[in-house]
C-alpha cells in the first residue's frame, strides 16, 4: 500500500495512479456501495443547505460591525511608505544594554498624499527588527488628529514575502501532487470563502455558534473531500466518518463547555469583543472553535482510514465484516497513536508564550492548569482529540459495511471459490 509520510503516520489518500484500473467487477461494487451511503449522506447534506438558508446573514450592519466603527478615527487610512532617511538617536535603557529610536522621513507611496514626504517616529522595537532606507512600511494617516494631518508608523509592509511563499506552496503542492493538490488548493479557498462570507457573519449577528460552526463546518467537507479526492466510494466513506466527528466533537465541546464553565473571556481579542457587542455568547465560541479547530485533523484521519478499508476488500474481496473491520483497526490503531501527538503538540506550539508566561508565574501546578485560559485549550484539544479518535472506529466500521454490503453473489463467488481453493491446497 502506498504511503508517504507527513505528520509521521502513514497517509493513503487515493488510489495509486501507476495502478492497473480497477476490474469491472471492482467498479460495480463501488457504485453500490456509494448509492448505499446516499441513504445517509443525503438526509445530512439537505440539513446542512436548510442550515446555511436559515443562519445565513443578513447585508446590514451588525451590532458589534457598528459600534467598533465608533472607536476608528474617521477617514483614517493605512498607506505604503518608502524610508528615505534615517536617523538613529538613544532613548533609555531596556536592562539588556542601551535602546535605539529613531526618526524616519518616508515618502508616502499611495493614497490622498502620495508624493508627499514626512517625518515619523519610530520606537526602538521598530529599529530592533533591523528597519532601514529603502524599506517600505506602513503608516496611518489620520486627517482629523488634533492638530491637523497626521502620519505614524502602524506595521512593516509584509506583502512580498507573504505572496512569495504562498506561490512556493502551490508550486511544491502542484509539482508534487499534482492535480489532486491543485484540487486541495481550490478546496482551501472554498473553504476560507466559507469562513469569511459565512461563518464569521453569521457569529457577529449573535446567531448560536455551535450551530453555525457545526453547518459551516459540514458544507466545508462535503466540498474540499470530493474536490481533493475525487468521486468515490472511499471519499464517500471518509466524509461520514469525519460528519460524524464533527457532530461528536461540538456534542463533547458543548458539555465540556458547560461543565467547566468557560465563560470564553479569557484574551485580549474576545475582551475587546465583549465591549463591541456584550451580547455574543462567548461561551458558544470556545466550542465554534473546537469545531473549526478539528476540520483538518479529522480530515487527514478519515480519508487516511477509509483508503486503507478500500485497499483491503479490493485486495480481498471475500473478506467477511469482521475480518475487514479487525484489519481496518490494525492500521487505525496506529494512525490514532502519532495523530495524538500531531494535535496535541499543534495546540502547545500554538499556546507556546503563554506557556511561557505561566512558567514565570508563582503559582501551584494544579491552579495554573486549571485556569479559565489554559482550560479552554485543554477543552478544545481534548473534546477534538477524543471526536478524532473515535472517528477511526466509526469510519472503519462504515468501510467494512458498506464494502461487504456491496457485494453480491455472483460478483463475490468467483473470489470465494479462489480463496477455499487456495486453503484447501495450503493444507
Amino acid at each position: 500500500m502506498p504511503a508517504s509520510s507527513s505528520h509521521g503516520h502513514p497517509h493513503t489518500h487515493g488510489p495509486d495512479p501507476d495502478a492497473p484500473p480497477p476490474s469491472p467487477e471492482v467498479l460495480a461494487r463501488r457504485r453500490r456501495a456509494v448509492w448505499l451511503m446516499l441513504v445517509v449522506l443525503v438526509p445530512a447534506g439537505l440539513a446542512t443547505v436548510i442550515g446555511l438558508v436559515v443562519l445565513w446573514p443578513g447585508d446590514g450592519p451588525t451590532q458589534a460591525r457598528q459600534v467598533a466603527e465608533t472607536y476608528l478615527p474617521p477617514g483614517q487610512t493605512y498607506p505604503d511608505a518608502r524610508v528615505v532617511s534615517l536617523q538613529t538617536f538613544p532613548c533609555g535603557d531596556t536592562g539588556a544594554g542601551q535602546a535605539t529610536c529613531a526618526t524616519a522621513v518616508v515618502e508616502v507611496l499611495e493614497g490622498e498624499g502620495a508624493g508627499d514626504y514626512q517625518q515619523v517616529d519610530l520606537q526602538a522595537d521598530v529599529v530592533a527588527n533591523g528597519v532601514a532606507e529603502g524599506d517600505t512600511i506602513v503608516l496611518t494617516r489620520d486627517a482629523g488628529a488634533d492638530g491637523g494631518l497626521s502620519y505614524q508608523f502602524f506595521d512593516f509592509e509584509r506583502t512580498t514575502p507573504l505572496v512569495v511563499l504562498a506561490v512556493a506552496f502551490a508550486v511544491v503542492v502542484g509539482v508534487v501532487a499534482r492535480l489532486r493538490g491543485l484540487a486541495s488548493l481550490v478546496g482551501l479557498a472554498f473553504a476560507f470563502s466559507v469562513l469569511l462570507q459565512f461563518v464569521m457573519p453569521a457569529l457577529l449577528t449573535g446567531a448560536s455558534p455551535t450551530m453555525v460552526s457545526l453547518v459551516g463546518s459540514a458544507a466545508i467537507m462535503f466540498v474540499v473531500l470530493y474536490l481533493a479526492h475525487g468521486l468515490s466510494a472511499r471519499t464517500t466513506t471518509a466524509l461520514i466518518g469525519t460528519l460524524f466527528g464533527l457532530a461528536l466533537v461540538t456534542l463533547l465541546g458543548s458539555v465540556s463547555v458547560g461543565v467547566a464553565r468557560l465563560t470564553g473571556l479569557t484574551s485580549e481579542e474576545t475582551t475587546q469583543l465583549a465591549t463591541y457587542d456584550p451580547t455574543l455568547d462567548f461561551s458558544g465560541l470556545v466550542i465554534a472553535g473546537c469545531v473549526v479547530a478539528g476540520l483538518g485533523v479529522l480530515n487527514d484521519v478519515t480519508i487516511t482510514q477509509a483508503s486503507a478499508m478500500w485497499q483491503l476488500h479490493e485486495v480481498d474481496p471475500a473478506m467477511g465484516w469482521r475480518e475487514l473491520y479487525r484489519r481496518g483497526m490494525a492500521v487505525g490503531r496506529d494512525h490514532i497513536a502519532s495523530t495524538v501527538y500531531t494535535i496535541v503538540f499543534a495546540y502547545a506550539g500554538a499556546a507556546l508564550p503563554l506557556l511561557l508566561l505561566f512558567e514565570l508565574y508563582s503559582r501551584p501546578a494544579g491552579v495554573t492548569l486549571t485556569s479559565a485560559v489554559v482550560a479552554e485549550e485543554v477543552v478544545r484539544t481534548l473534546a477534538g482529540a477524543i471526536a478524532l479518535v473515535l472517528a477511526v472506529p466509526v469510519t472503519t466500521a462504515a468501510g467494512a459495511f458498506f464494502a461487504t454490503a456491496a457485494g453480491t453473489a455472483a460478483g463475490a463467488a468467483p473470489e470465494r471459490r479462489i480463496s477455499a481453493l487456495r486453503a484447501r491446497f495450503a493444507r
